[in-house]
């Protein structure tokens, strides 16, 4: 599991979108109160509050059968909102959340279990009414005290990253049985309102007597689509259909969860998932290993067209995945000693030996979206900029960021020449073919893997790094362990990702400041802690429209960069997907999205042909 799969649980990803004023269906109107079915942070919403059903979802999809879905390693908990344990992720399968996001608009969310948002005057709170007939699988209605539980469980006992993407929230408050309001520290956070609709919501009377801040196997109580249904520890969890559903026929609703089951079947390691597919044993695969994209296919079945594979464009932003140094870590608190840890990374050679060229370089935290620094900072970024000039590198008004580039031969001499001068400058020199400092101590560390995926990446990275004299050593771990080691900051360096939405705002505190830096279980990997980083973090969350929310970004951006605090690697703009041709599925995805699992359906004649081609 990835760390940042808690962030799909409840929605609570950033929705992605283009500005930062929260704008109701029907258009801002600033100092009034405004009731509206839908929020959005750029243009007003798309579709009125009776629509029938999203525009990319199939109404008349037929429901039934069994998806059958692969996860790595192991689960001991079914509370995915904590640091304790490891759980199933599954299990958001299980909650509804106050406003539903649709994957075909950047920038709207759409009422569920609210069924109006109220803005007030001075926008410095949100209230959210509830829908009469939200109900929670034990019949006992949904209520303000719910979501009130909820906020406060998440925010007090919950992983650190409520704490800080909720941080301007200053109270909630149960108005009425069915009305709940939450107040802001001010109004300069736009996007809270909307954000706080991602909220997942927990049955208050079920926790009573439970300890939240627990894991446990437990099966919990939800309100959402699916309930679970069975488990076996660490081997396969099934989460079956609720006729019932009381959100069945609302146009957020209507038309997805088609599968009777989704049963998740675990495995240790991607390659015995990989062929767990091929048998047929799981039904759909999301690939993101390029060489078996390229050469993993060839198997009867798929020669037999029984497997589909498609590649399908997409317009999200990528992000910065990286090999991520810990800054707690005295050994890479020099940035010229980053910056030579990043001069030795050979990517063109790894795109074309290890990666069949599928790949992007990725140089910006913001990667493929509007908000990623380019060229040198002008007009209102660089007056940004300018406020913190000599407590930000220099070289971020004077140089373009950019990496290293190579002929892809594998003989990056050039690299490790300007990596040697960099070491030599921060004060390492060799002796007997090993990079020591004043003290003599020898340049060693650790890579942290999960799995054996990224094995293969690193161990070149180490034979790069030995021709330095650097010492490193590849260590890879159960996910489990994995998971515990990188809550509690125990690690030389890891692969991470920072994923980003269309609108950065409040989850950035999480990633890149100083306060997140020292709490366990936050996502500031790398241990950023430059007073400078926070406060631009805290002029992009309280940038008040579009063109200062680029502008900041992007000044927020360029700095990281300039800090050389990791060693980015590369992405892909495309979903590389393949199935067992059983399904059905909408005419289109939506614009941000797949569809999967939630609008695609069992194709009963597909199944049967599927079947006979089989046995045939």
């Amino acid at each position: 599991m990835q760390r940042r799969d808690i962030l799909a649980l409840g929605a609570l990803a950033a929705l992605p979108s283009h500005a930062r004023a929260v704008v109701p269906a029907g258009g801002d109107r600033p100092g009034e109160v405004v009731r509206t079915h839908a929020l959005s942070l750029l243009a007003p919403p798309s579709l009125p509050a009776d629509f029938p059903h999203w525009p990319w979802a199939n109404p008349n999809a037929p429901k039934g059968g069994e998806v059958v879905l692969a996860r790595l390693g192991a689960f001991d908990s079914f509370n995915p909102y904590i640091l304790r344990g490891t759980p199933d992720i599954g299990v958001g399968l299980i909650y509804d959340s106050l406003m539903a996001g649709n994957p075909d608009e950047a920038t709207a969310e759409y009422g569920h279990v609210a069924e109006t948002v109220e803005l007030p005057a001075d926008r410095k709170g949100v209230t959210f009414e509830l829908r009469a007939a939200a109900r929670w699988h034990d019949g006992r209605p949904m209520t303000a005290e719910d979501v009130v539980f909820s906020f406060n469980a998440l925010r007090t006992h919950g992983r650190p990253f409520f704490r800080a993407y909720w941080a301007d929230v200053t109270e909630v408050v149960a108005e009425g049985p069915r009305r709940v309001t939450f107040r802001f520290r001010s109004a300069d956070n736009r996007e809270l309102a909307q954000i706080l609709g991602d909220l997942p919501i927990l049955p208050k009377h079920w926790w009573e007597g439970r300890d939240f801040a627990r894991p446990s196997l437990d099966v919990p109580l939800g309100s959402g689509p699916y309930r679970l249904e069975r488990f076996e520890p660490s081997r396969s969890v099934v989460y079956r259909r609720v006729d019932d559903y009381w959100a069945r026929d609302l146009g957020v609703r209507r038309g997805l969860n088609n599968f009777d089951t989704i049963r998740y079947e675990y495995f240790r390691d991607t390659t015995v998932a990989f062929e767990a597919f091929k048998a047929a044993q799981t039904d759909f695969r999301q690939e993101n290993v390029a060489r078996d994209w390229a050469t993993g296919y060839d198997f009867p079945a798929a020669r037999r067209n029984l497997v589909k594979r498609e590649e399908i464009p997409h317009e999200i932003p990528t992000g910065m995945q990286c090999f991520a140094v810990n800054l707690r870590r005295p050994l890479f608190q020099d940035a010229r000693v980053r910056r030579a840890l990043i001069e030795v990374f050979d990517f063109e050679w790894m795109n074309t030996n290890l990666f069949y060229g599928a790949y992007t370089r990725t140089s910006s935290y913001f990667s493929n979206s509007d908000f990623a620094a380019r060229g040198l900072p002008e007009g209102r970024e660089k007056a940004i900029l300018e406020g913190f000039r000599g407590r930000i590198p220099g070289t971020v008004f004077t140089e373009e960021y950019k990496l290293p580039v190579t002929d892809g031969s594998g003989n990056n001499r050039d690299g490790a020449r300007r990596a040697l001068a960099l070491l030599r400058e921060a004060g390492w020199t060799v002796r007997e073919r090993r990079l020591v400092n004043a003290q003599g101590r020898p340049f060693e560390f650790e890579i942290l893997l999960q799995g054996a995926t990224f094995e293969r990446v690193a161990l070149p990275y180490v034979q790069w790094l030995e021709r330095l004299g650097i010492s490193a050593r590849v260590r890879t771990v159960d996910p489990a362990q994995y998971q515990v080691r990188i809550d509690a900051f125990d690690y030389d360096m890891t692969v991470e990702s920072m994923g980003q939405g269309f609108s950065p705002g409040n989850e950035q505190r999480d990633y890149w400041t100083s306060a997140k830096a020292r709490e366990n279980g936050s996502q500031n990997v790398a241990g950023i802690a430059d007073p400078a980083v926070d406060e631009l973090v805290e002029l992009v969350v309280g940038a008040p429209d579009h063109e200062e929310l680029v502008a900041r970004t992007r000044a927020l951006d360029r700095v990281l960069q300039h800090n050389n605090f990791v060693i980015p690697h590369w992405h892909s703009r495309t979903f590389r997907i393949a199935f067992w041709d059983k399904f059905g599925r909408p005419e289109r995805n939506p614009r941000y999205g797949l569809g999967f699992p939630g609008a695609w359906w069992i194709d009963p004649a597909r199944e049967r042909a599927l079947a006979e081609a089989r046995r045939a």
